[in-house]
C-alpha cells in the first residue's frame, strides 16, 4: 500500500519535469526568433536611415526644400 502513492507521486513529478523540458525548449526558441527580429528590425532601420540621408541630400540638390 505504500508503494502506491509512491508510485503516483513519482509520475507526476516525471510529468511535470518533461512538461517543464518543454516549456524550456520553446522557450529558447521563442528567444532565438525575437533575436533574429532584433537583428533585422536593426538593419532596417539603419537601412531607412541611409535612405533618408539620401533623399535629403537629393532634395537639397534639385532645390525643393527651403535652405538652412
Amino acid at each position: 500500500m505504500a508503494a502506491e502513492p509512491e508510485d503516483h507521486t513519482l509520475r507526476l513529478l516525471r510529468r511535470m519535469d518533461a512538461k517543464l523540458d518543454l516549456l524550456a525548449d520553446h522557450t529558447r526558441e521563442i528567444k532565438t526568433r525575437v533575436g533574429l527580429l532584433e537583428q533585422s528590425y536593426a538593419s532596417l532601420s539603419n537601412r531607412i536611415d541611409l535612405i533618408e540621408t539620401r533623399l535629403e541630400r537629393i532634395e537639397r540638390r534639385f532645390d525643393l526644400v527651403d535652405a538652412e
